[in-house]
């Protein structure tokens, strides 16, 4: 146990570990000289911590806004966020958690080698908050653990080799090759996104190409975009919430010049995810190249969401912007009508907001971006508001799993297990 251990959560768990083991192999096997193995692994791993640090960053300064705004609007209900129910769910589960996580892998790698979904799921988070779900349905089912590992192994295998294939056409329309898929599980909503962009709007308007008169023109450096953007909606709950409630999170720091800082530091986090982002992917596709040469020709990749961020900066803040307006306007519906409460908790309506604005911006310019995540935001309020009684049956209250790809398999799963009477 403690060796699964070790290799789960110590390695397999690391993803700058498993990406630079992945781009260690890569470099070998196409028999790089001693100096260029060492630096390309040293490369990628470092490029992955940079944009880990930034997303840290990021999420640290998304969390304050999170406690203001429920503190401000005074509405409680399920936060849908994968890392704590997750967490939570390895308190009751975490034997089954861990092999199908490592079934999952190997099955993912076996589906990739024998059929034409080829592709490698290598966001070790995503692979975790899929496991976690699983195992909470399964078990909830009444299945034995050996059965819920097989099964949930299984499933996670196929669905870490098809899921990035719906949505590698607008991938492709984002990055403009075929070298990487996308290893996050929302890709029903990028696809969509990416899908109702090429409906409603035309790439050539793209948000990067957007031409602002004047002293607006300013707003087309990114920096300043996500600064005053998230500065304007972080003053105005934090002025909603009140003094005293930003004092308890500001420290010694000044309550009107608190929400400034957190601002300045999300936005200092979102250009680090960029240039970490850009580091790693320098090295890791020529590495994994080797790997597929020789194991599983023609694979590719799937990495985390912000691997997209580069290539359509303002599509990132637009996108997260129109998301959480639709989140706020689910939240506000389900408070009306009196259903479960979905609170949208800004972490995940960033990361996924972001990216289903780039993919909506690839195919349809800015109008495609305001659409398509929109859309998606309304999808990640859905979702894991149908899935939420099962996570409450099992004494998971209060969380979910806002990954669309993830609350489909969940739903799937709800129903076969009301057909069965489980619940």
């Amino acid at each position: 146990m403690a060796i699964l251990s070790f290799v789960v959560y110590d390695i397999l768990g690391q993803a700058a570990l498993l990406i630079g083991l992945l781009a260690l192999v890569g470099l070998l096997i196409q028999k790089k000289p001693a100096d260029k193995v060492i630096s390309g692994t040293l490369k990628t791993i470092v490029g992955f911590l940079i944009f880990g640090i930034g997303s840290t960053a990021a999420q640290g300064a998304l969390n304050g806004f999170q406690t203001l705004f429920v503190t401000a609007f005074g509405l409680e209900g399920v936060t849908p966020i994968s890392e704590a129910i997750t967490a939570r769910a390895q308190t009751v589960y975490p034997v089954v958690i861990a092999l199908i996580m490592v079934g999952g892998f190997v099955c993912n790698l076996f589906v990739a080698k024998f059929t034409r979904f080829k592709y490698v799921f290598l966001t070790g988070g995503e692979s975790l908050f899929m496991s976690g779900m699983l195992a909470v349905m399964l078990k909830a089912m009444g299945l034995s653990d050996v059965a819920a590992i097989l099964i949930g192994a299984v499933i996670h295998g196929f669905a870490a080799a098809i899921y990035p294939a719906i949505a590698q056409k607008s991938m492709r329309a984002v990055t403009g090759s075929d070298e990487i898929a996308m290893g996050h599980y929302v890709t029903l909503a990028y696809a969509l996104s990416g899908w109702l962009g090429s409906k409603v709007g035309d790439p050539k308007n793209s948000t990067e190409n957007i031409n602002l008169p004047g002293w607006l023109a300013m707003f087309k450096d990114y920096i300043v975009s996500v600064s005053v953007s998230i500065g304007i909606v972080y003053y105005v709950t934090s002025l909603v919430a009140g003094r005293a409630a930003v004092e308890a999170m500001a420290g010694g720091t000044h309550w009107l010049i608190w929400p400034l800082m957190q601002t300045l530091t999300f936005a200092g986090g979102l250009y680090v995810i960029i240039t970490g982002v850009r580091l790693f992917l320098g090295e890791i596709v020529p590495a994994f190249a080797g790997i597929t040469e020789k194991l599983i020709p023609g694979a590719k990749p799937a990495l985390d969401c912000p691997i997209v961020f580069p290539y359509a900066p303002t599509a990132t803040v637009l996108g997260f912007i129109s998301a959480y307006i639709a989140g706020l306007i689910c939240m506000f519906i389900m408070a009306a009508i009196g259903t479960t409460v979905m609170i949208p908790v800004a972490i995940p309506y960033f990361f996924i907001g972001a990216t289903a604005g780039v993919f909506g911006n690839a195919r349809g310019g800015w109008k495609g971006c305001v659409v398509g995540a929109f859309v998606s935001g309304i999808l990640i309020a859905i979702g894991p508001a149908i899935i939420y009684p099962v996570m409450a049956s099992v004494g998971l209250t209060g969380g979910s799993f806002p990954e669309t790809d993830m609350t489909l398999i969940g739903i799937v799963l709800n129903f076969i297990g009301k057909a069965l009477g489980k619940w």
